[in-house]
Parts: structure tokens; C-alpha cells; sequence
């Protein structure tokens, strides 16, 4: 019985560039991990192949060394390795792949699949049919040629292919590198292993994206997988199982507040987030000054725990309660101050009324570190004829 791991979207070599250095750094060794980790899986189950369904890299120009490294990544697992270019990764005349054959990186199990032509696994009872991508856009289906492919009758069919399969997914994600949502029965396929789609999905019993193994956006597209195919024999359906393959948890949160239990639900939450999580989050609604006090020391304590929490408070209003001036000491020209910050904050103009957040949240901070009379003085000061600006 044929066995494979069906698995893509590797984006070996991504930047991260929405997060810090040092964050950013260990996403990116994430995806080293988690090619290894399939490899381990791979061996477990005893699989005959493992198939790689576009964007092993996720530019031409990855380093050297990070060539080096994904294929050592590989070691784990000594049966064969078929690699897909797909649109990040295409087979150009000159490319990331060529690359790879004079650096000499590519072990003998691993066969990077460059030609629209059938890859014969016969000892494993296997006929590949892939569909290179050679530039990174392609208006033209390229998996057409499967279905006039002759391959063994002993042998089960697979496709091997990176695009949008069209009618399936939404208009502007399906534009470029289409493939026919009937390609597995008009080429008599047994299984269709595809790649593109960041998340696992079923398009039919014979066709799938298996997704890329370890999560790199906040899409919740059921992504951190791979798929463990086995096929009876030529013509029988085939059986498809999800094995979990990624670490971290990339979630998006949004909150609107409007009472103190709002703040305490939002709190609790992040109070659950650890070291695998990945987290944006949007906070709006209304808090006054000690809520959002409350806020910020709880988003601080997080982002010691999670990988990356960031956090987007500007479409929070701050609305200071009697409470809060008067532990702000916040009388007479203070008083006025903060009331006309507070005002603007509600301003047509979304820069100033951010601007109007965001000086209110300083001012608010600097009163509470510093006495009264010293606060006061320095208000004083700066509002005086000739006083600093």
C-alpha cells in the first residue's frame, strides 16, 4: 500500500520583518524545526515518500547557508524527497535551485522536480505527475498535461502542483497560477497534492492542500500541519490523515471595552498566553486611566511571556473618572488640560485624535511619577510667556 507525506509551503528563509530582531529570528528557525520534525515523522510512519508541494524557499535570494541548512534539515528521513518550485521558489533559468546543484547541497534522495514530466517511484508503487512553476505568475493551467500523461497501470497517480484551484477560493486570492477544480478526475488521479493555500483544506475526497507545517500569519486557516496519505491501490479513494507539525499558535484578538469586566475578561486572557504564543492585539472601546493602567502592565507582563505579543491600543479613548484626576492631583490648569485632551480624543480627525490619546497617556504618566506641587510647577512653567515648548 502506497504511503506518503504530503506537506508545503515550507517559506524556508522568511524575514519576519513585522517584529522584532529577536523575534523574528526565532520564527524563522521555527521553520527549520519544523522541516526536521517532518522528517522525524516521516520516519515514524514508515512513509514510501514525502512530497513537498511548492515554496520550499520563501525567496531566489536566500543565503548560502540557509540553502545548506534545509536540505540538512532532510537528514532525518532517507527515503525519497520530491521538491516542487512553486511561485516564491520558481525553476527561472537561474534560481534558488541552480543555486543549490552548484553548491552541490542537494543529497541523492532528494529530487527537486524542475520538469512538467511523470517521476516514477516504482519501488514504492508511486507515479508523480508535477507542475513546476518557472516564473512566479502563470495565467495558465499547468497541470493540464496530467491528464494526457501515460504512467503504469500498476502505479497509483498522484498530481504534485502549487496555484489556486478556481471557484474554490475567493476571487482575488484564485487570479494567478490556476488549476482546474476537476483536475483529479479528468486526469484520472488517485490523489492531488497541492500546495499555495497556507492552511490545511479538503477540495474533494481526492484532492487537498496539506498547508504549511509551522504557522507564519495571523489568517486562522487551520495551518501547523501536514497530511499522511495511503492509497490501496490504483482507483481507491484515497485515506487522508492531519498530523500536527508546528509550535507556535499565531492568534489575532480584538477587544472593545466599555466597563471594568471588560477589562478584567480581557486581562484573564492575556494572563493564558505562554512561550508558543504569537499574538496581535487591537484594543478599543473606552477605559479610564486606572483600567488602562491595569491594561498596560498586563500587556507587559505578557510579552515577557508570549514569543511576540503586539499590541494596538489606539482606537482606546481614555476617559478619566473623578477617581483619577483626583489621585492625578489633577485641579485647576491640569484639570482643563487633561478635559480638552480627553475632548479631542473624539475629534473627526483620526491623527489628531490619536495624537490627543497619546499625549493624554504621557501626561497622565508623568503626573503619577511625579508630586503634585512638582507637576503642577512644571504645567505652570511650560504655560508661561517664554516657557520651554
Amino acid at each position: 500500500m502506497p504511503r506518503f507525506l504530503h506537506t508545503a509551503d515550507w517559506q524556508i528563509g522568511k524575514l519576519f520583518g513585522q517584529f522584532e530582531p529577536d523575534e523574528a529570528a526565532l520564527l524563522a528557525e521555527a521553520r527549520f524545526v519544523a522541516v526536521e520534525r517532518l522528517a522525524r515523522l516521516a520516519q515514524e510512519h514508515a512513509v514510501d515518500a514525502v512530497l513537498v508541494a511548492g515554496d520550499v524557499f520563501d525567496a531566489q535570494t536566500v543565503a548560502d547557508r540557509t540553502i545548506h541548512r534545509l536540505f540538512n534539515a532532510l537528514a532525518g528521513f532517507a527515503g525519497p524527497w520530491l521538491l516542487l518550485p512553486g511561485n516564491h521558489d520558481a525553476a527561472l533559468a537561474e534560481s534558488v535551485w541552480t543555486r543549490a546543484a552548484r553548491l552541490r547541497a542537494i543529497p541523492p534522495n532528494v529530487r527537486v522536480c524542475r520538469e512538467a514530466r511523470p517521476v516514477l517511484l516504482e519501488a514504492a508503487g508511486i507515479a508523480v505527475l508535477p507542475a513546476p512553476l518557472t516564473q512566479r505568475n502563470t495565467f495558465n493551467d499547468l497541470t493540464e498535461w496530467f491528464a494526457g500523461a501515460d504512467t503504469p497501470p500498476a502505479l497509483v497517480r498522484v498530481g504534485l502542483a502549487h496555484g489556486s484551484v478556481q471557484g474554490i477560493l475567493a476571487e482575488d486570492i484564485d487570479a494567478a497560477n490556476p488549476i482546474a477544480a476537476d483536475r483529479a478526475a479528468s486526469a484520472r488521479l488517485d490523489y492531488l497534492a497541492l500546495g499555495d493555500w497556507h492552511g490545511t483544506r479538503r477540495i474533494d475526497a481526492r484532492c487537498w492542500y496539506a498547508g504549511t507545517p509551522e504557522t507564519d500569519r495571523f489568517r486562522a486557516n487551520d495551518s501547523g500541519q501536514a497530511l499522511l496519505v495511503e492509497l490501496a491501490a490504483p482507483g481507491a479513494l484515497p485515506a487522508v490523515s492531519v498530523l500536527a507539525t508546528g509550535r507556535y499558535r499565531w492568534q489575532a484578538l480584538s477587544a472593545e471595552l466599555q466597563v471594568a469586566s471588560d477589562v478584567d475578561r480581557l486581562l484573564a486572557e492575556l494572563a493564558g498566553f505562554g512561550a508558543d504564543d504569537v499574538v496581535q492585539l487591537e484594543v478599543g472601546g473606552r477605559s479610564d486611566l486606572a483600567g488602562h493602567r491595569r491594561l498596560t502592565d498586563a500587556i507587559g507582563q505578557a510579552r515577557g511571556r508570549a514569543r511576540s505579543l503586539v499590541a494596538e491600543l489606539g482606537a482606546l479613548q481614555l476617559e478619566p473618572t473623578v477617581a483619577d484626576l483626583e489621585g492625578l492631583a489633577a485641579d485647576g490648569y491640569l484639570g482643563e488640560v487633561i478635559a480638552r485632551l480627553q475632548a479631542a480624543q473624539h475629534g473627526a480627525e483620526p491623527a489628531a485624535a490619536q495624537t490627543a490619546r497619546d499625549a493624554l497617556v504621557l501626561l497622565a504618566g508623568l503626573l503619577e511619577c511625579r508630586s503634585p506641587a512638582a507637576a503642577g510647577a512644571a504645567v505652570a512653567s511650560a504655560a508661561a510667556p517664554g516657557g520651554d515648548r
